[in-house]
């Protein structure tokens, strides 16, 4: 048995109601625990939560390598990071959570005092640096000539499980 991807066109996730009712439909469907969001990366099907890791952190960690004073000035802006648009819409909040496991695997503490945005919501933002580090602005580890968010969303695919 194996993973057979149906759809390589599945759109955003969405909203929470969104989200669960796409859900619910595919448990239908498919059965639940017999389909899987993922990725075809080298031809080969990798769920979600290690495309997360993989693709999404990875990411992350060769943007702070290359560009130490984004992660400088990070670490000296910050108390706190959020996601605005992942508030506003109840979207999934994925480039905070890939940020903070960065600091956290690197033992890194954030020092400052500010709230900081990590992407904007209707074009506003706390800080310059919240731009720097939007996924619309990260180049994706696999696939460089794209943003993480534009490789995030389009090669996202659903797979079933026979």
């Amino acid at each position: 048995m194996t993973w057979k991807v149906i759809d390589r066109k599945i759109g955003r996730a969405g909203g929470v109601k969104r989200r669960e009712a796409r859900q619910r439909d595919w448990d239908k469907k498919y059965g639940e625990g017999n389909w899987a969001i993922g990725y075809v990366i080298d031809g080969e099907f990798v769920d979600q939560d290690t495309a997360l890791d993989t693709i999404y952190y990875q990411s992350y960690v060769e943007h702070f390598e290359n560009n130490q004073h984004d992660l400088r000035e990070l670490v000296t802006l910050a108390k706190v990071l959020r996601n605005p648009h992942a508030e506003a819409t109840t979207g999934v909040d994925l480039q905070v959570p890939a940020i903070m496991e960065y600091l956290k695997r690197h033992e890194i503490t954030l020092e400052g005092e500010d709230v900081v945005d990590i992407g904007t919501w209707q074009g506003q933002c706390s800080h310059p640096i919240s731009v720097r580090l939007s996924p619309l602005t990260i180049r994706c580890c696999i696939k460089s000539k794209m943003t993480l968010e534009n490789f995030w969303q389009s090669k996202k695919c659903l797979a079933i499980w026979e």
